[in-house]
């Protein structure tokens, strides 16, 4: 699925993020830059050792919830990694979709300050840190949406998810969100 923004594309895939040839792939990483599961596994054990590494090099006291840092790519098919740390779901009582929001635009803060012209977002917080995926695709489409309106780049924002049911959550939300606008 896609959808223009100004002059940028914001594009919904099922796939692996690992795979996606663009600028910058965004890691949902933990606050401690330690590796895990799910999306922040398979970036580490596909980008190999020189991300971590790196991360904890330059980041020794880790990233905090609601914000992102860059490291190299290693052996993935980009040039950068933002590792964005979700918040972990707490019945939307902890400030949870602030959070999510303020991960998502540090990102494309970081990416546009790169010159980076793509980026590819995984659903992040949905996994182990149990945000509802619908309510996560509603945060994450809003804040990229408003970014591209204030900014107009990058010029291709991606998210790539795991699974059929993610995708279908997104792209409900991508529609919804589209048709709001015009």
């Amino acid at each position: 699925m896609i959808a223009h923004i100004h002059d940028a594309t914001l594009e919904l895939v099922q796939g692996d993020i690992t795979e996606q040839e663009v600028d910058v792939l965004v890691n949902a990483a933990n606050r401690h830059l330690a590796g895990g599961a799910g999306a922040d596994g398979a970036i580490h054990s596909r980008g190999g050792p020189a991300i971590m590494r790196e991360t904890r090099r330059r980041y020794p006291e880790g990233c905090p919830t609601g914000s992102a840092v860059i490291s190299e790519a290693g052996g993935l098919p980009a040039k950068y990694v933002l590792h964005a740390v979700g918040p972990i779901w707490n019945d939307g009582q902890e400030q949870e979709a602030e959070l999510l929001a303020n991960a998502h635009r540090k990102c494309l803060e970081l990416a546009v300050e790169k010159d980076c012209d793509s980026i590819a977002f995984p659903a992040i917080s949905t996994g182990v840190y149990g945000y509802p995926i619908d309510q996560a695709a509603r945060v994450a489409l809003k804040e990229v949406i408003q970014f591209l309106n204030e900014h107009g780049k990058p010029g291709l924002v991606r998210f790539v998810l795991f699974d059929s049911r993610a995708f279908s959550q997104f792209a409900q939300v991508l529609g919804e969100l589209v048709e709001a606008i015009t």
